[in-house]
């Protein structure tokens, strides 16, 4: 299925959805080029719940963590576009973090295959510089995701 996102606002709100799905053990996946709206959606969905300001960027901290009060349900948001080897992700700890959080994951390419369950979006840049949003819905997700 997919989506078209005119505007940041646009991949912001669809993060907002997303907040009101996910649940602690869920891994949303982000993929796409450079400024194509990965942060803007976790960004969304971070401030859906409850994070107050703008949350930063994980390029350099790799792992961002958000843990209630801040927010309603922890949360780690990953950027893994700095990762250069698999073991580096294993040192990272996120297979063992993700029974107690929601994992929201920039570069999963970075990846491949670790998380085969995750609900996958994969964004594109459009001809008129809207975003293009493709999701593959894991069998967790087929009861909670709608399109619209």
């Amino acid at each position: 299925m997919t989506i078209l996102l005119t505007d940041v606002a646009a991949s912001e709100a669809l993060g907002a959805r997303l907040a009101g799905l996910v649940r602690v053990g869920d891994v949303v996946t982000l993929s796409g080029p450079l400024g194509a709206g990965k942060t803007s959606i976790a960004r969304g969905l971070l401030a859906a719940l409850g994070l107050e300001g703008e949350a930063p960027s994980p390029s350099f901290a790799i792992v961002q963590p958000y843990e209630p009060p801040e927010v309603a349900l922890p949360v780690l948001h990953v950027d893994l576009y700095r990762i250069e080897s698999v073991a580096e992700i294993d040192e990272l700890g996120l297979d063992e973090a993700r029974g107690d959080a929601v994992l929201v994951i920039e570069w999963p390419e970075r990846a491949p295959g670790r998380w085969p369950d995750a609900f996958a979006l994969t964004l594109a840049v459009t001809a008129d510089g809207a975003r293009s949003l493709t999701a593959n819905v894991p069998a967790p997700w087929k009861d909670r995701w709608f399109q619209t």
